[in-house]
């Protein structure tokens, strides 16, 4: 798969993966395995997205978007419990940053060209 926003999300999966594994066992089933999902369902949209219609994309990449904000939320609530520290919140949160900016931008090609 060759689109940017894929890799990122990827990476960022990636990255977090290793990381779930210093998460406390109970945090690890808990919200470990919600944020995790979340990525993995972030990469499904993504995915999917690519493979629809210019008229049929922009849903799509919108519950993406709407999944990134989650995604913030969950990896904000582990840093605030202490699950994460502020260095891997950092990495994290700008790797989500940089998502979101990726999604935005081809939001707002795909409704460009509707």
């Amino acid at each position: 798969m060759d689109i940017p926003v894929f890799q990122k999300t990827y990476d960022l999966y990636k990255s977090f993966y290793l990381i779930i594994l210093d998460f406390p066992k109970k945090d690890r089933y808990t919200i470990g395995q919600r944020v995790e999902n979340t990525i993995l369902s972030l990469l499904e949209d993504i995915i999917t997205a690519s493979q629809l219609s210019k008229l049929e994309k922009v849903p799509t990449l919108q519950k993406a978007s709407i999944r990134l904000d989650v995604l913030k939320v969950l990896i904000r609530c582990c840093k605030d419990l202490k699950i994460l520290d502020n260095k891997k919140y950092l990495i994290f949160e700008s790797q989500v940053i940089e998502i979101g900016r990726m999604l935005g931008g081809w939001i707002k090609a795909s409704n460009l060209r509707s």
